[in-house]
């Protein structure tokens, strides 16, 4: 069995899609389609920059699914290879969970690109800039990270954002509590308390707002059923019902990314091939998780071409 995956915030950088769009028509359309929906040149802030433009959250998110789907476009268009053909089940990493939806056609590509700008904008506005933070715990498993974050709290939102892997865990909250955690590491056994460069607080609490955002627009444009089964990200539990996870999306913004569960999940489902398309980022950490599993990153032409020669 295998399953496709799809990167999440962190995995854009300048540059990002360009060579495909070089060479496929299937990857330039995928790009004309997103700014068309957005009334915006993302491609160009994605082949050129700014940095700091397309880091920008409400950016950033649309061009990590639009570089992920050109990548399955490609696959599909030029290579023939169909994901609902090869694949048994799909999973995405916080926004990498709406590409993943619009893969199996729960979402059409327009829609995909303006939920996930909502969404950046969104979850940029529910905690004024400088009062949160986040921070990756290395050599940190959850029980590990949960002692911490309670002890680090004092008063103030400490949370468990993202399950990554066996060893690493990321928190979330008000910046004092997080800083507080990240000075505390050694005291719970844990290697290091990295602080990230992020402009929120994602995947906590203080992100209700931007949930209540959500809850608005997923009600006016919910998700089709899936072609195929997803692991939810709050639940690590195989989904296939449109209904259900326009919940699960709400619950998304606020809630723990499980994605060690849901690795750990499929792999118990049978899953024993790991796709990841537009980015490796997911793959070291699926190797960590099920280490005897295959895993495959999708990102130049070349690794597309090789990958359908093995199908």
């Amino acid at each position: 069995m295998r399953a496709f995956v799809f990167p999440g915030q962190g995995s854009q950088k300048v540059g990002m899609g360009s060579e495909l769009a070089a060479v496929s028509a299937a990857a330039r359309a995928v790009f004309e389609e997103v700014d068309d929906a957005l009334g915006l040149k993302l491609s160009a802030i994605m082949a050129e920059g700014p940095e700091d433009q397309l880091t920008l959250t409400e950016n950033a998110q649309p061009a990590i699914m639009a570089n992920a789907m050109a990548t399955l476009r490609v696959l599909e268009a030029e290579f023939g290879v169909k994901l609902i053909e090869q694949g048994s089940c799909v999973a995405g990493h916080s926004l990498g969970e709406y590409t993943a939806l619009c893969a199996v056609g729960a979402f059409d590509l327009a829609t995909t690109a303006r939920l996930l700008k909502l969404r950046g904008q969104a979850m940029q506005a529910a905690v004024p800039v400088g009062e949160g933070a986040m921070a990756a715990l290395l050599g940190a498993d959850i029980e590990k990270a949960t002692a911490l974050a309670a002890v680090a709290a004092e008063g103030e939102v400490c949370e468990i954002a993202n399950d990554n892997d066996p060893g690493q865990v990321v928190i979330s909250g008000h910046k004092g509590a997080i800083e507080r955690a990240a000075a505390m590491v050694k005291d719970h056994g844990i290697k290091r308390g990295v602080l990230l460069p992020v402009s929120a607080p994602f995947h906590c609490s203080l992100m209700q707002p931007a949930a209540d955002r959500m809850a608005e627009a997923l009600a006016k444009t919910p998700p089709g059923d899936l072609a195929l089964p997803l692991f939810a990200n709050v639940t690590a539990a195989k989904v296939t019902s449109g209904e259900e996870e326009r919940d699960l999306l709400v619950q998304q913004v606020t809630g723990r990314v499980r994605w060690r569960e849901g690795v750990a999940a499929m792999h118990a489902d049978g899953v024993r091939s790991f796709v990841e398309l537009g980015g490796k980022v997911l793959t070291p950490m699926i190797k960590k998780i099920a280490g005897e599993a295959e895993t495959t990153s999708l990102i130049t032409i070349e690794n597309i071409e090789e990958f359908a020669k093995t199908l």
